[in-house]
């Protein structure tokens, strides 16, 4: 080893000093502007502010509605119509799962049934077979059950069974493919391990794959039962007194037919909105076993915007810290 000299004095030379550290200079994000979004949303708010002053300039009674909708007739009317769609709801689930099991039978004669009444019930209206219902007492003048029950068709096809049998069996058909895309999306390897571990396939279906279909039926059953409630005005037709029936009649008799249309809209829209949230939270509760982490619902997004800017954290389960 040598020290390095300097050649004209010979005296040592210095070692060159640290450079003193210098942090990066913190990067400004500059947001990229969207005019378009501020032009588009100006032309939809001035559209529809456009469209609430020509229905408010529009020879409407506004004061009507308001007080036809709560009337007794009215409210009854909606309970109707409440009441109807959840059991047609309810048999055309339970037919639903009945029909998509045996559409994947292995049986050709069930298998080939279930297809048949899909078919069927899937490519006529909704309308034609309240009709259908309604007018079998032109075909079958009696209901004969040697045995057990007999009785006049126009007494068993009253205006409720009609509309109950035409919006049920209409539904069990969607209900079926719905059920059946279910059951097809689980893994046969689950079918698999549970007849290895000796399960029959019935138990098989109930404990296993049932389960895990819920999954992928739970969302579209919520879309169809919140279709079924607007179809339920179908059943105008066969005389049932649900809400389309009731507030088109007394808007016939005392002249105010839009009045008592924007009373039945508001009904209807009260209706399925409650069963949307319903269905939101049905869907986040069966998501659970797919997602590590649910999204935030919309009440919690509003307290994290609430408490953004006090300096508290929200979690996403709303707890603060």
């Amino acid at each position: 080893m040598f020290d390095k000299t300097d050649r004209r004095d010979g005296a040592p030379e210095a070692a060159p000093a640290e450079a003193a550290y210098i942090p990066p200079e913190a990067i400004k994000a500059i947001p990229v502007r969207h005019p378009g979004r501020w032009v588009s949303g100006a032309i939809v708010i001035g559209l529809l502010a456009a469209v609430v002053y020509a229905f408010a300039q529009g020879d409407i009674k506004w004061g009507t509605v308001g007080d036809m909708a709560f009337d007794r007739q009215v409210v009854e009317s909606a309970g109707k119509t409440l009441w109807i769609s959840v059991l047609a709801m309810a048999l055309g689930v339970v037919l639903g799962v009945l029909l998509a099991v045996m559409r994947l039978s292995k049986n050709p004669v069930t298998s080939s049934v279930a297809w048949l009444y899909i078919w069927f019930f899937r490519g006529t209206p909704v309308y034609v077979q309240l009709l259908l219902w309604f007018n079998l007492a032109l075909i079958f003048e009696y209901l004969n059950i040697p045995g057990i029950y007999k009785d006049e068709m126009t007494d068993v096809m009253t205006p409720f069974m009609c509309a109950l049998l035409g919006l049920a069996l209409n539904e069990a058909a969607y209900m079926a493919e719905i059920c059946r895309a279910g059951i097809v999306s689980v893994d046969q390897g689950q079918t698999e391990a549970s007849q290895a571990l000796g399960m029959t396939q019935s138990k098989t279906m109930r404990r296993v794959v049932l389960p895990q279909a819920l999954r992928v039926i739970i969302p579209p059953t919520g879309n169809e039962f919140i279709n079924l409630l607007k179809t339920s005005s179908l059943v105008y037709v066969v005389t049932y007194g649900e809400l389309m029936r009731t507030t088109s009649q007394i808007g016939s008799t005392s002249y105010a037919v839009m009045e008592m249309l924007f009373v039945a809209s508001l009904w209807y829209i009260v209706m399925t909105s409650v069963f949307s949230v319903g269905q939101y939270y049905l869907e986040r509760r069966y998501a659970r076993g797919s997602q590590r982490d649910l999204p935030p619902t919309p009440w919690q997004r509003v307290k994290v915007n609430l408490f953004s800017g006090s300096g508290r954290r929200t979690t996403p389960a709303g707890g603060t810290r």
